[in-house]
């Protein structure tokens, strides 16, 4: 499956992007060698083959949540470029 010139040009205008016309040229040649890896996807016999959200089985990455200690004050406010009564002064947003 090939992609034209001007279904890459009215693509472009839908998402209000201007392509110069080597932009275009480009992504004519990838967005067609997408398009024909696509096709050959589709021909892969996929009947035996269960549904996934993931190739791999994915189990929970983070680590346990154990209590540890808290940062003193004092060091907490060592770097702030403005503090005051032990508290950071930062600047008013909403007015």
């Amino acid at each position: 499956m090939k992609i034209t010139k001007e279904e890459v040009l009215h693509v472009a205008d839908l998402a209000r992007l201007e392509l110069d016309e080597e932009s275009t040229n480009t992504f004519v040649g990838q967005l067609g060698t997408i398009l024909e890896y696509m096709d050959t996807l589709n021909h892969v016999d996929t009947k035996e083959v269960e549904p996934t959200s993931h190739a791999i089985f994915l189990t929970n990455a983070f680590r346990e949540d154990n209590p540890a200690g808290h940062l003193a004050r004092d060091k907490a406010l060592a770097n702030a470029p403005e503090k005051e009564a032990g508290s950071f002064i930062v600047p008013k947003i909403v007015g």
